[in-house]
């Protein structure tokens, strides 16, 4: 497993960047990506948006919009890997092995789905009335984009947390199963990031068609600032920052004292008029440069094709070998190496003792020893990290019982006839390790 902290971002493709996604996501991952100690992940979530849009125009150009934003904004795709999902062969598979370990329980459970159900149920109609598998398999593509990279971190909001909590459910199911190999991410959420309202004062969205697109020409921008609802109070008349969305758009654009000098011409009675002049020569000194650069990939979208490409392969240098750990973990392996892993040949019906891996909620790595009718012979404490639990193991599989006698207090403590249990199993493993025996010649 990887020692380096990644952080992975997606970015579903259905829409056009607005200042809201600028300064609540983009800018902020951005800064990040070139924070020291870190490996950043950014890509471009094509199949999520399969999902939400079946426009096959809309989810291409969305593409373009954003890829061209995220490098015109100073993502450098020198220093991270930036890539879209649908190059990326590894995800799906990984997904579906995840799915093979995923309860539908744990997915009945999901906020998106449970929404339309409810939705469903509340018109009278059947509860999974128009609800795609894509829809409730979401929670499991999403973890799969998470682990194939083993990221540590992925900047969330606080909607989605619950994915978050999914994902490391099925990691550790996985790793129950078949040993530690995936990583169990965590969320991380940012309470300090911006929200921006809209032209209607509620959240800027897209669902509310209320935005301000990121990229629009000058003239453009201007009209679209000046639209924005303010209240009736005439030149002249104080007025409040509290809830008005001409101040927070500016606030997030500003300097501290910028901001201070606006806060004094409200609190002075600014004509709106002249606080949406002074909000878009704001907004338009900031996205300006980026603005001429956005338009340039536009215009060349065989060069985003291209560092697209570049980013994929980037990403599959790491998915590939990885994913191939993962298959070789599960079963999934070339038939001449089954005689050399397995630790014994089953009888019909019984499985081969192993080894299984796994973390607790107190953080710790433990591993257990099942027996052929999968039941616990023997149980390890907990350790700091997989490796010291991995290297336990490799212990046990190559010196057997003695092993385990000298280290007797890394276990759970058993009886005469529990001692004598894992002497046995433990046997099974050292017959296969042993070659076999020359016959007289």
């Amino acid at each position: 497993m990887t020692t380096t902290r990644r952080v992975l971002t997606g970015i579903t493709t259905t829409g056009t960047p607005h200042l809201g996604n600028y300064v609540g996501a983009i800018r902020p991952a951005i800064a990040a990506s070139r924070e020291p100690g870190t490996q950043s992940f950014y890509f471009l979530a094509d199949y999520h948006a399969l999902i939400k849009c079946d426009d096959p125009a809309r989810i291409q150009r969305s593409t373009l919009e954003i890829a061209a934003t995220w490098l015109a904004a100073g993502l450098d795709p020198e220093q991270v890997t930036f890539y879209r999902q649908s190059d990326i062969p590894e995800i799906p598979e990984l997904m579906w092995l995840l799915t093979c370990v995923t309860g539908k329980g744990l997915l009945n459970r999901a906020h998106a789905y449970k929404a339309s159900v409810d939705k469903n149920t509340a018109a009278g109609a059947e509860p999974d009335a128009d609800v795609t598998a894509g829809l409730f398999m979401y929670p499991v593509l999403m973890a799969a984009d998470i682990m194939m990279f083993q990221a540590h971190k992925v900047p969330v909001g606080r909607d989605q947390v619950q994915h978050i909590e999914m994902a490391r459910d099925m990691a550790a199911s996985f790793n129950h199963l078949y040993g530690e190999h995936l990583v169990l991410p965590e969320a991380q959420v940012d309470e300090d990031v911006a929200t921006l309202p809209g032209l209607d004062g509620r959240k800027m969205s897209k669902s509310y068609n209320n935005t301000i697109p990121l990229f629009v020409p000058r003239e453009q921008l201007r009209r679209l600032v000046g639209s924005l609802l303010t209240d009736s109070r005439a030149p002249g008349e104080p007025k409040d920052v509290e809830g008005s969305a001409l101040f927070q758009i500016y606030q997030a654009f500003a300097t501290p004292a910028e901001t201070a000098a606006l806060r004094q011409a409200y609190a002075d009675g600014i004509a709106w008029g002249d606080a949406k002049a002074l909000l878009f020569e704001k907004v338009d000194a900031a996205v300006a440069p980026m603005r001429q650069t956005y338009e340039t990939y536009l215009a060349n979208p065989a060069r985003l094709e291209e560092i697209l490409k570049a980013g994929a392969a980037k990403a599959r240098h790491l998915a590939t070998p990885y994913l191939a750990t993962i298959r070789q973990a599960a079963g999934l392996r070339p038939l001449q190496a089954a005689v050399a892993t397995e630790p014994s040949k089953p009888t019909a019906g019984r499985a081969a003792p192993a080894f299984k891996q796994y973390r607790e909620k107190d953080g710790l790595f433990y591993f257990k020893l099942v027996d052929g009718e999968q039941a616990t012979v023997l149980q390890s404490h907990g350790y700091a990290n997989p490796r010291e639990a991995a290297a336990m193991i490799a212990r046990l599989k190559a010196e057997g019982f003695a092993a385990y006698r000298d280290s007797a207090a890394h276990f759970a403590p058993v009886d005469e006839s529990g001692t004598k249990a894992i002497q046995n199993v433990l046997q099974a493993f050292q017959e296969v390790s042993e070659p076999p025996s020359q016959a007289p010649s």
